[in-house]
């Protein structure tokens, strides 16, 4: 009889073993579920092209046959860059469509409506497309990865350009009134510290606002030399159009988020963006340089397939397709462990990976002990009719 229950006991261990390991959320035998939200549509639809270049890159993913075995089944909801609406996609995500984590999800403002239910539900949050640092805090956040560089670290890099090309000059920040312009804030304010209030004028907008053109105007008539925008495309492509417009000389900078050719710089002009400052990790489609390189024209044969008649100027289809090369990576890295205790190890567990069409020197390391995918920046000047890299590649763990 004991002889009997050790048997029967072996043969439960033999069937249940690996069906525990299908039975994680979201993940069959050929098939692991993820969820996504973006502003496909509302004030920052501009970025909601992000969550189209990811969609796209996941399409070819699958029709090389998937990674592991499985396809990838991508969700993707449209929040209208609308928090309440966040918090409604991703519970359904979580409890009714039971993907196996969150990738890419974008958004500051519906991110941070989402966090505590996510982190509440045991769901990694990976790739996140926001640069506010607090979610580079691993003890706040500790099953979410940063898809950008913080926009402190960011903010810091032009507050040292700035004080290095215009040391007596006045600068003037035109910031969103959201957590994603008061890190740049806030980034001056660190790195000036007690000369802040003396050299920085600032304006705020919502984005409920029509326009920026009254704060442009404003401040212009401080009669500062640098101008700083922390936005997001819409209002950063107005107000390098309104500076234009009232003939202010200023030197211009917009954040990463606003960085896109198609997205920002085409609708405030081409002649009216020369001059144009960023920091950014991506090598420029139509720079003349990157003709022959191989990332680009594999770019290139991408959108000719999978986005075909789309502006290729417009970053954000690029800023989608890296985050998508780097979904791939992380399960290949995962193998057939995909626990979400494994997903969120391979995510921080990236290694000297080169993402082919990131500028040369741009590495992705990532560790257990920061919550950076992206931690490498270079500064690049719009000449008109391409971005020009200049500069080296500057690195957050040193700014």
């Amino acid at each position: 009889m004991l002889a009997r229950w050790k048997s029967l006991a072996t043969l439960a261990l033999l069937v249940s073993g690996p069906a525990l390991a299908a039975d994680e959320p979201g993940v069959t035998a050929t098939e692991i579920k993820i969820g996504g939200v973006f502003p496909f549509s509302g004030p920052a639809s501009s970025l909601g092209l992000v969550g189209k270049g990811l969609v796209a890159y996941i399409q070819s993913v699958n029709d090389r046959g998937g990674i592991n075995g499985r396809k990838i089944n991508y969700i993707a909801y449209d929040d209208a860059y609308s928090p309440p609406k966040a918090v409604e996609h991703v519970r359904k995500l979580v409890e009714s469509d039971e993907v196996a984590f969150m990738f890419g999800q974008l958004g500051t403002p519906g991110l941070s409506a989402t966090a505590k239910y996510l982190r509440a539900k045991d769901v990694p949050s990976i790739a996140i497309v926001s640069g506010s640092s607090k979610f580079t805090d691993v003890a706040s956040y500790p099953l979410t990865t940063t898809g950008l560089v913080s926009y402190d670290t960011e903010g810091k890099i032009y507050a040292k350009y700035l004080t290095r090309t215009l040391p007596n000059a006045k600068y003037a920040i035109l910031y969103q009134n959201d957590d994603l312009g008061k890190d740049y804030v806030n980034a001056f304010k660190a790195f000036l510290g007690k000369d802040y209030e003396r050299k920085v004028v600032s304006a705020s907008y919502e984005v409920t606002e029509p326009t920026v053109d009254s704060q442009i105007t404003t401040l212009k008539s401080s009669g500062a030399d640098a101008l700083m925008i922390a936005g997001t495309p819409k209002f950063a492509a107005q107000a390098i159009r309104q500076a234009a417009v009232i003939g202010w000389k200023a030197t211009v900078i917009v954040n990463f988020p606003s960085s896109s050719v198609g997205g920002t710089l085409a609708p405030a002009g081409l002649d009216k963006s020369v001059g144009v400052i960023v920091g950014t990790i991506g090598k420029d489609i139509v720079d003349p340089s990157w003709k022959d390189d191989p990332g680009m024209q594999a770019y290139r044969a991408f959108l000719d397939k999978y986005l075909p008649g789309v502006d290729i100027t417009n970053g954000s289809y690029l800023t989608g397709y890296q985050q998508g090369i780097l979904l791939e990576q992380i399960l290949k890295q995962c193998g057939d462990d995909l626990s979400r205790k494994n997903i969120l190890a391979q995510a921080k567990n990236l290694r000297n990976f080169v993402v082919p069409t990131a500028l040369p020197g741009i590495k992705v390391n990532t560790s257990e002990a920061e919550n950076m995918i992206w931690t490498q920046m270079r500064l690049q000047r719009w000449s008109g009719s391409t971005w020009e890299a200049f500069g080296e590649v500057l690195d957050a763990r040193s700014e």
